[in-house]
């Protein structure tokens, strides 16, 4: 794909799946093949303990199943091991490479998301930092965490009040953080457009039931 595919997919995504590359005993692979069924269009290989070869492998068994369904493929954290996977973006947090480093590892093909918790932050993306930088402007940015989630251990929940701010702003967001069957309604209320979520799926006893019951609730505020 293209760079501007790549924005038009990712401006087209409902459900945003993030996962490390084994839960509960199953493989990355096996959740997103069951929650792509479901209606998840965009995945992101998670994984703080995993070795850089095994992120690796893991983008690669993913990017079958990305190509035949249309759906995105993201690694947090590494735009190097992004670039040698095959995926489509890198996703960054505010203490992690800057997206402008970033850029410069994955070059024009792939997408850059930014983490952000806060209006300044939200505000900072849109115009490149403090450098005001456009190198270093993302392509999309996470709005979060929403709730208190042990995902993001020690993160202060920002609740539901940036998502209106992040949806006056140009850039793409998504809203992640805590966000299930119960918690889904308010966020989409407050303007998100779309979710990301980790245990409702990939800790789910049916990962393709979970992700059409989120799907539908998305699909119906659109």
């Amino acid at each position: 794909m293209t760079p501007e595919e790549r924005r038009a997919r990712f401006s087209a995504v409902h459900l945003y799946l993030v996962a490390p590359l084994v839960t509960d005993g199953r493989t990355l692979l096996d959740i997103a093949t069951h929650a792509v069924a479901g209606g998840v269009d965009a995945i992101q290989l998670r994984d703080k303990i995993a070795t850089d070869a095994e992120l690796v492998a893991g983008l690669r068994g993913l990017r079958q199943l990305c190509d035949i369904t249309g759906t995105l493929l993201v690694l947090n954290d590494r735009p190097d091991l992004a670039v040698a996977g095959g995926a489509d973006a890198v996703h960054v947090g505010q203490d992690d490479v800057p997206v402008d480093e970033a850029r410069g590892i994955v070059g024009e093909d792939l997408l850059i998301g930014l983490s952000t918790h806060s209006k300044g932050q939200i505000d900072l993306a849109h115009v490149g930092g403090a450098s005001g930088d456009p190198e270093a402007v993302p392509d999309h940015i996470g709005v979060g965490p929403i709730h208190d989630t042990p995902t993001k251990a020690g993160a202060k929940a920002v609740g539901v009040d940036l998502i209106p701010h992040a949806a006056a702003g140009e850039l793409p967001f998504v809203a992640i953080g805590g966000i299930d069957a119960q918690t889904i309604h308010a966020v989409l209320k407050a303007g998100a457009p779309r979710v990301a979520v980790v245990r409702a799926i990939a800790e789910a006893d049916d990962p393709r039931a979970a992700a059409s019951l989120l799907r539908g609730a998305v699909d119906a505020r659109r």
